[in-house]
């Protein structure tokens, strides 16, 4: 055939249109199934199935374009069509498919250009995120295999060891001892444990100690398979202890392919101490540390007893920095929580501190301890930062640095960062009930009161009965609603004989007087001490200055005057032996004012609001002025009462002050009747 009758013959058959329209249709088609199906999550393998189909239709298109015609009676082959002289007149409808399937193929292109860097980015996020979940780990509590029970404390050492060496690794996520202490050393269910804690990894250990003779025996697992990643047997002498945790460290890096920084290397290969003896006396006091804090026993008690542990170990051994560190942090802790409120602790804790510091510089619990002197010691927020910064760098996996940032941002106003900072520490301590708590009291707080409560029930899952959660939730019942009966039914599900330093009792007097059950609010006092501790606060405050707003509200004027003259005698007395702290002047101030001595009792408010201004401490501070506000009330001073509530309803004081709760709190009865009260609830309620 002369070729140019055959593209003379292509034209007239429409091979050419069949040609150009095909390929507008099939690109449009590989466009779809590349840009498209992925947002769909269509599988790949059907985006291939597209493509393929596409190249093989396109010779059978054309075969078909070449033999055959289409007529309005419907496809014929192309010889009849020519013999019968039924051919169909041009038309140019196709140039307009044409350009229309090209604009549609060109803004596809474009649009999987300029997403598929999205794509990208997710993808890679996700692969991140599965990279992290399969670097991360929970130490479980070592079984004590050792014929003396005694040497419980033994086996819990070493396994405290051992996840404060794994701790240290930056490329991994570590679980806090507290939220794995609630599990047996081989639990039945790891797949269950593994995502409680939301780990993909589990350490199961065990520890006998027989005179000289220590043997560890650890294995890590898969909690998602259950299968053994690695396991070793380490069999030392007392004396040679000390290498083992910084080895089983180091394997665990290596088995879960963790990248170690220089540093980190560096720190996983010291040892803390060589002497055995001063390792021993450490371990014992770290195990009665870690009770007294927890609650599992009575700090005044245990942490005197921990103090003289570690001062041992110091004595044995100078240069135990890390000795020296814990020492300083019972010393803050005693003095920040009221076991011992004097100069000569804090002197105590600055002095351990530095000592551990000159001997490691690069030691994060120096550090860590270092903040709390400033923290809990002198209220100096800005050094405390400095230290705990530098701590997180050195213990990036411990919750207890993002709980101390958050802290100092919490008394420094910045709630935002606060609540930022608490969600880490619960996400490092998933399984703490008194983290949860904690959290909880920071969102109430804040005025999230919805997100409060989740915070609340989340502790309470882990902990039925957990005393602090349970206020709590009382307290934002009320805070949020005035919800009486939420408040009650939480208070009712407290353990009867559960109440540290009075806490409980102070939060069932609040309630009884905000619910005006004011003969409750008399009885809950029966038998408590001079002093108890508020709550969520925990400062102390004179029993008898409660007793007697309780007895006044009941209308015993005689025998709240009584109580205010004893709540008077006792707080002079703690003022003029040098006691000058906020709490004791706002409650000197309130006695006075239940005795109607007006100067005495606005002075004294005055003076607390002085020392803890909410400038200096956004979360104190909002409790004195409260009082302040109180005593303003009480003593007749209407204006004065009104600009310290508004004060507070504009400050992140959720539960010190609420519309529901000025509704509820007989305190501002002598306002009451002000035009200005009910339009102050009505405004701030919008």
């Amino acid at each position: 055939m002369n070729p140019r009758n055959f593209v003379v013959e292509l034209k007239r058959r429409n091979v050419y249109k069949v040609t150009v329209a095909y390929a507008i249709v099939g690109w449009l088609s590989i466009q779809i199934a590349t840009q498209v199906f992925p947002f769909l999550e269509i599988p790949n393998w059907v985006v291939r199935l597209v493509i393929v189909a596409v190249a093989i239709g396109f010779p059978i298109a054309l075969v078909i374009a070449w033999a055959f015609e289409l007529t309005p009676e419907g496809l014929k082959r192309t010889e009849d069509v020519d013999a019968s002289g039924e051919r169909v007149p041009k038309k140019h409808a196709w140039i307009y498919v044409v350009i229309i399937g090209a604009v549609i193929s060109i803004a596809l292109f474009f649009l999987g250009r300029y997403t598929a860097g999205s794509r990208q980015s997710n993808e890679s996020e996700r692969r991140s995120a599965t990279s992290l979940l399969q670097k991360s780990i929970a130490v479980l509590p070592f079984d004590n295999l050792s014929r003396d029970p005694e040497n419980v404390y033994f086996a819990d050492g070493i396994q405290d060891e051992v996840l404060s060496m794994v701790a240290k690794i930056g490329d991994l996520k570590v679980i806090s001892r507290t939220s794995t202490a609630k599990y047996k050393s081989k639990p039945e269910s790891l797949r269950q444990v593994g995502l409680e804690l939301g780990v993909a990894n589990l350490l199961e250990g065990s520890v006998q100690k027989a005179g000289d003779r220590v043997r560890v025996i650890v294995q890590l697992i898969d909690a998602g398979s259950d299968n053994h990643v690695w396991s070793e047997t380490y069999d030392r002498e007392l004396k040679d202890v000390f290498g083992v945790q910084s080895e089983i460290a180091q394997s665990i890096a290596t088995a879960l392919k963790a990248k170690l920084s220089p540093s980190e290397t560096h720190s996983l290969g010291e040892s803390s101490t060589r002497d055995p003896d001063a390792y021993q006396a450490y371990l014992k006091a770290g195990y009665l540390q870690r009770e007294a804090t927890s609650r599992n026993g009575d700090p005044a008690i245990l942490l005197p007893q921990a103090l003289e542990l570690y001062s041992a170990a110091v004595t044995r051994d100078p240069s135990f920095a890390l000795a020296w560190a814990k020492m300083s942090y019972i010393h803050s802790w005693m003095h920040w929580f009221g076991v011992d409120e004097s100069p000569e602790r804090v002197g105590l804790a600055k002095e351990a501190a530095q000592r551990a510091l000159i001997l490691n510089p690069d030691l994060g619990e120096a550090h860590l301890a270092a903040g709390y002197v400033a923290y809990w010691g002198r209220r100096d927020y800005a050094s405390a930062m400095k230290e705990f910064e530098v701590a997180r760098k050195l213990l990036p996996n411990n919750p207890d640095v993002s709980i101390a940032i958050g802290s100092i941002c919490r008394r420094r106003g910045d709630w935002a960062t606060a609540i930022e900072e608490f969600k880490r520490a619960v996400s490092l301590d998933p399984r703490d009930a008194e983290l949860s708590s904690e959290s909880g009291y920071l969102l109430g707080y804040s005025r999230h009161y919805g997100e409060a409560l989740q915070a609340m029930e989340r502790a309470l899952t882990i902990q039925r009965d957990h005393w602090d959660a349970l206020c709590g939730s009382a307290m934002i019942a009320l805070a949020s609603h005035g919800d009486v009966a939420q408040a009650t039914a939480f208070m009712a599900r407290v353990p009867a004989n559960v109440d540290p330093q009075g806490q409980v009792r102070f939060v069932r007097y609040k309630i009884a007087l905000r619910t005006r059950d004011f003969a409750k609010a008399v009885t809950v006092l029966d038998g408590a001490p001079d002093w108890i501790l508020t709550d969520p606060v925990h400062r102390p405050i004179a029993t008898a200055g409660l007793r007697g707003v309780a007895l006044e509200a009941v209308g015993d004027t005689t025998a709240a005057h009584r109580e205010f003259e004893a709540a008077i005698e006792l707080l002079e007395k703690e003022i003029s032996a040098g006691r000058s702290e906020p709490s004791i002047h706002a409650a000197l101030g309130r006695a006075y004012a239940g005795l109607d001595r007006r100067n005495d009792a606005v002075r004294e408010g005055a003076k607390a609001i002085e020392l803890l201004p909410v400038s200096q401490d956004a979360f104190d501070g909002t409790f004195y002025l409260h009082q302040f506000a109180e005593i303003q009330a009480r003593v007749g001073n209407t204006d004065e009462a009104f600009s310290a509530i508004r004060q507070l309803l504009d400050l992140s004081a959720g539960l010190v002050m609420s519309p529901a709760l000025l509704r509820l709190d007989p305190a501002w009865d002598p306002i009451r009747s002000d035009p200005r009260f009910r339009k102050l609830c009505e405004d701030k309620e919008k």
